[in-house]
């Protein structure tokens, strides 16, 4: 298989790994940190309609979920890719970073979480992950 093919395919698996690892976080961040009544973690309009009833706890599993779910996609692209490891690495985290601003737009968090999600869960996290993949290369 030649690199190029090779690479995209690495992409594209890490990205649907750092998805799946976001989701299962989010899915069981409620059973995890306990939810205010009535909210949905799976649903944007739960979310945007009760986040006034978050307290600041309530923001551990979004953020680490947008964390783990960058490093593990960096991880893995950093890791498995033929060449050009920290272009490829960045992919997700600039990906996962524009699905961030989307949902920051979408759900009126306050804005210290907006902040800190967006300026550390994204592309500090994608660097950390190919920092991480890279070791013993």
């Amino acid at each position: 298989m030649n690199n190029t093919l090779k690479n995209i395919l690495v992409v594209i698996l890490g990205i649907v790994i750092g998805g799946a690892v976001n989701s299962l976080l989010v899915y069981l961040s409620g059973s995890i940190i306990p939810l205010p009544e009535g909210i949905d973690p799976n649903d944007p309009e739960s979310l945007a309609n009760g986040i006034h009833l978050f307290k600041p706890i309530n923001f551990l599993m979004p953020f680490l979920a947008h964390a783990l779910g960058t490093l593990v996609a960096s991880f893995f692209i950093s890791k498995f890719a033929a060449s050009h490891h920290l272009r490829l690495a960045l992919i997700p985290g600039f990906l996962f970073l524009v699905g961030g601003i989307m949902m920051s737009r979408m759900i009126d968090a306050p804005t210290w979480f907006d902040a800190v999600d967006l300026l550390l869960a994204y592309l500090p996290m994608a660097y950390l992950g190919y920092i991480l993949g890279r070791s013993k290369r």
